[in-house]
């Protein structure tokens, strides 16, 4: 039975997730602050940690930033907090997802599902390391893409930024994720190369570049590889 983990200050709010994450056959843990929630992480192991980054004695972030120290349990943040640079920081900080406050309960348990399901798939192992899609074929293992079974020519630099998004499917990485795994520390603002990289990436893999299905722009946000 998945475990989930509720660090949220308000008991109603935590009252309504209890209850319907109970009646779908999760177990729930809750923790009113973060100094109480990485604990219950640490002794509890949840398979999902639900979090508020307005917590009364600490910052969301912070809590992130402590269970990425130890663990990659998926992370589904809830909070009125809305600015972008708000859920970049928290995305940047390991967060899985970001959900505002007020949001539907539908929409939540379906991306808690979905984070329950990537983290149940099976990491890629070396000798299947293949990501298929309807459109193109990405082999981790000899480095190369292929569409309608012709191989795909890749720059250094395009191959890089598919390998870091194929490997974190249906998962939000931060502008700032790939600039500094791609370019290096010292280009964190230079978003006007993943604009242009990510474009060739598309007229070269996605069926239709001006419509794509699989290389997903998360608008100020980042990019998302969808299977």
């Amino acid at each position: 039975m998945t475990r989930v983990l509720v660090v949220e200050d308000d008991p109603q709010l935590v009252r309504a997730l209890v209850l319907n994450l109970q009646a779908r056959q999760y177990r729930v843990d809750a923790a009113a602050d973060g100094a109480s929630g990485i604990r219950l992480a640490v002794a509890r192991w949840p398979d999902v940690v639900v979090l508020d980054l307005g917590l009364p004695d600490m910052d969301g972030v912070e809590v992130i930033e402590a269970l990425r120290g130890w663990t990659r349990v998926p992370i589904l943040v809830l909070s009125a907090r809305d600015a972008s640079g708000e859920k970049v920081a928290a995305l940047d900080a390991g967060a899985d997802d970001y959900i505002t406050k007020p949001f539907s309960m539908d929409e939540l348990l379906a991306r808690l599902r979905a984070a329950v399901r990537r983290k149940e798939a099976a990491p890629l192992a070396s000798e299947t390391a293949v990501v298929e899609t309807d459109a193109f074929t990405v082999d981790l293992l000899a480095k190369k893409a292929t569409r309608g079974g012709q191989d795909i020519r890749l720059t250094p630099t395009e191959w890089h930024l598919l390998e870091i998004l194929v490997t974190n499917p249906g998962r939000l990485v931060t502008q700032k994720q790939l600039l500094h795994e791609v370019w290096g520390a010292y280009h964190g603002s230079r978003t006007n190369y993943l604009r242009v990289y990510m474009a060739q990436l598309r007229r070269k893999l996605e069926a239709d570049p001006s419509r794509p299905r699989h290389l997903i722009t998360e608008p100020g946000m980042g990019y998302r590889f969808e299977p």
